[in-house]
């Protein structure tokens, strides 16, 4: 049953939105703590805080794009189970793909003979997104993507769909078919239903990007719903590099109370170069495999960017939920 649609909140500037968003990378300044097996999370700005505030509960999600490439771990050159592998280890909550799962076409057998020998270990926590990759299928669009993934990207029947964890709401798109109304009105819908504090939303065709796609603009009227409901993150694929954008509004404009994009095209595709930096992006890494491992508490976000070799490659600001 989709939510019953309410009013959008509008973006009226008040004390808290005017405040920044963002403060020291959370490896530099950040108090950690293991309490009962979950891991409580006090940001550098408010570590000092007063104890009767409380620590916020916090949990990790992966997420990466442009993944399985058709190889397996018998050839020292293919990426994605050395990706796989970070994944195993970092033991995230869930996984969040940004499509292009599958390379070429995405087949059903294709899925089967190298997605599913590396990621598909994490099969039933993942919360997959297709790419343009998934609409090659000969068998047709989504076809093998839809078959191998099944209910788990379609709990309703749909190629997008929402989930919630934390006090955060994450929002699957399918960015093939933004020009569908059905999945537009699907998504004004579901962010008027949201009661969570946080929002994130993931699909594949970035609209911000250096790489050789360079911006979508598919996406703007997306991002427009997710600014004016005041979202936080957006991470997109496509691109096979990773970046990540100071906070802007729709327009490309910085705006401390914008939207923060990443993209996290690095999951074991061949990687693109970077042909003309964007304004607002912060940093741009290519040839370099890896996933992104998103920190999530009751009240903001961070991530790094862990490379195949184990190494952390880039780590965030922290931000806060609006």
């Amino acid at each position: 049953m989709s939510p019953t649609p309410r009013a959008m909140n509008p973006r009226t500037p008040n004390a808290r939105a005017r405040k920044a968003r963002w403060g020291i990378p959370v490896a530099a300044g950040s108090a950690l703590a293991l309490v009962g097996g979950v891991l409580l999370w006090s940001p550098a700005e408010e570590a000092g805080a007063s104890p009767a505030a409380g620590p916020r509960a916090g949990f990790t999600a992966v997420a990466a794009g442009d993944i399985a490439e058709q190889c397996t771990a018998s050839s020292s050159s293919c990426k994605h189970p050395k990706t796989a592998a970070l994944v195993k280890q970092i033991n995230p909550s869930f996984v969040m793909t940004m499509g292009d799962n599958q390379y070429d076409d995405a087949r059903l057998k294709d899925f089967k003979n190298y997605y599913d020998k590396s990621w598909g270990a994490f099969k039933s926590k993942t919360r997959p997104v297709p790419g343009n990759h998934e609409t090659y299928d000969p068998a047709g669009s989504l076809a093998g993507y839809k078959s191998y993934f099944g209910s788990i990207a379609y709990p309703r029947g749909k190629s997008y769909y929402s989930f919630d964890q934390g006090s955060w709401h994450f929002i699957a798109l399918d960015s093939n078919s933004f020009d569908d109304d059905e999945q537009i009105d699907w998504l004004k819908a579901d962010l008027a239903a949201n009661s969570k504090k946080c929002v994130a939303a993931y699909w594949h065709h970035p609209l911000f990007s250096s790489g050789g796609h360079g911006n979508d603009p598919v996406s703007r009227p997306v991002w427009k719903l997710l600014y004016a409901n005041k979202a936080e993150l957006v991470l997109n694929g496509h691109d096979h590099h990773y970046e990540r954008f100071a906070p802007q509004n729709p327009d490309g404009r910085a705006d401390a109370n914008g939207i923060v994009e990443i993209l996290g095209g690095m999951g074991g595709a061949n990687p693109y170069d970077i042909e003309e930096v964007q304004p607002n992006s912060q940093k741009r890494i290519t040839k370099s495999f890896g996933v992104v491992k998103l920190n999530f508490t009751d009240t903001g976000f961070s991530w790094n960017l862990v490379a195949t070799d184990g190494s952390t490659k880039d780590t965030s600001p922290s931000y806060s939920c609006r």
